[in-house]
């Protein structure tokens, strides 16, 4: 039998490769509606029968989508960097096709088109049947709130509004996700069904921004009305709130929150600031005052609500003074949780028009100070709870410890509860009573309770 030849053995790898199957791997960067974004991307692609997996080490994918961020610096340079690492994987023939979404292709489509050719096709944060197309694949309209959640299978986030109305000057998302558009009462609880079905327990509601539910669909803030909507559905057994504007909160939430036993209590309301001049030219439509009753009010509706927040310090123009306006407030209002950014200098925000006179080396000292106000918090709020119990959703295991999290903490973001695997073995997914023997700055540990 005579050998093949140079020739023929090119020719048959690659119709070997031809021949081969696609597998699509979606990479996502950025926050949790990012990674909804992407959930939907993998359903599609399923249903049109694609071998497709999230974020996969196996490195066996030829198609690659990459899902940006494009919302402060750090997090466009790591979707910059993402991009070229799969861009120079395609050059060395390690992949075949390589797509890029999300917001960062959303706000610089044009400039990354011309400073990446390698890439096969970019699109923006709504064009997800243009993206099918690319693999000769439908959308599927009946598949959407039936999709294939990526997180660990007894949470899930439930995005219920699209985009921002609000005109925040340092903000850049409505520049990539449009104004806000809600989805329907009926949607969210047939995807939340779905969810359920799936094995979902807690759903965590996220939008741009939550309070401003309703408003286009109903004429009217409907944020209340969805938690019962929702609380309704068999086998979700927590709902948490994230991502709330201060102003014009509609206060009836707390009603619902107080009434509704799968609402936990918990929420998530980023304040940004508390100096009224910072407020003002972040153009925040609020003032401390304002702010200080609001929390004030939801604590007294919710008694023992666990109210976490983030701040933004560096902003331009803020003084000494302000910023300690705001570590004051901060000590004062004792918050359960806290999370501190350093200002971005976003182009095509109003604030971009005027100059980033605080330096680098400031608002790194800055946001170093207010976490260190916040740590001192956070350990008296944790010793408070030795001694006591609380029902606790067990996420995973790692290391010598079982993880959980309590009603009061939210994923990868919050407070975790360890118990020693060593000594006690709890399920995943499992919702347990634990006592709380110690704690820490940020953790707690315990043990399970009959």
């Amino acid at each position: 039998m005579q050998p093949f030849s140079k020739k023929q053995q090119a020719y048959s790898q690659m119709k070997t490769k031809t021949l081969k199957k696609d597998k699509v791997n979606v990479i996502t960067l950025g926050c949790s509606k990012n990674l909804v974004d992407s959930e939907n991307i993998i359903t599609q692609l399923k249903a049109n029968d694609y071998d497709v997996s999230h974020e996969s080490t196996e490195d066996d994918a030829n198609i690659i989508v990459v899902n940006t961020c494009g919302f402060i610096d750090l997090a466009k340079q790591e979707s910059i960097n993402t991009i070229l690492q799969y861009a120079e994987a395609k050059k060395q023939g390690e992949i075949d096709k390589l797509y890029v979404t999300g917001c960062l292709s959303q706000r610089y489509k044009d400039d990354l088109e011309a400073e990446i050719p390698e890439v096969d096709a970019f699109f923006g944060t709504m064009e997800l049947p243009g993206l099918l197309a690319k693999f000769n694949a439908n959308y599927q309209h009946e598949l959407i709130g039936e999709r294939i959640a990526s997180t660990p299978q007894h949470y899930a986030y439930l995005k219920i509004s699209e985009g921002c109305n609000r005109t925040c000057s340092f903000c850049a998302i409505p520049l990539m996700r449009g104004n806000h558009i809600s989805r329907s009462i009926e949607d969210l609880v047939k995807e939340a069904k779905n969810l359920a079905r799936m094995g979902v327990k807690e759903l965590i509601l996220i939008a741009q921004e939550l309070t401003y539910y309703g408003l286009d669909l109903y004429k009217e803030r409907r944020l209340g009305q969805l938690l019962e909507a929702l609380s309704e559905v068999e086998g979700i057994e927590w709902i948490r709130l994230h991502y709330a504007y201060p102003s014009k909160f509609p206060l009836d939430v707390f009603d619902y929150m107080a009434q509704l036993p799968k609402v936990c209590k918990y929420l998530d309301i980023p304040l940004q600031h508390a100096a009224d001049g910072v407020l003002q030219r972040m153009r925040r439509q609020t003032t401390m005052a304002e702010q200080k009753s609001l929390i004030e009010y939801a604590r007294e509706k919710v008694p023992g609500i666990a109210i976490r927040t983030t701040f933004l310090v560096g902003f331009p123009g803020e003084t000494k003074e302000e910023f300690k306006a705001l570590c004051d407030f901060v000590e004062e209002m004792k918050f359960d949780r806290v999370g501190v950014f350093q200002y971005s200098h976003e182009e095509g925000t109003s604030a971009y028009e005027v100059a980033d006179d605080v330096s680098p080396r400031t608002k790194k000292a800055r946001a170093a100070k207010l976490m260190e106000v916040q740590k001192d918090i956070s350990l008296n709020k944790n010793h408070e709870k030795v001694g006591k119990t609380f029902k606790t959703l067990i996420d995973r295991k790692e290391g010598d410890y079982f993880i959980g999290r309590t009603e009061y903490d939210s994923p990868e973001v919050d407070n975790e509860v360890l118990i020693d695997a060593k000594k006690h073995f709890v399920r995943i997914g499992d919702f347990i009573q634990v006592a709380v023997t110690q704690a820490d700055d940020y953790d707690l540990y315990g043990v399970p309770v009959q």
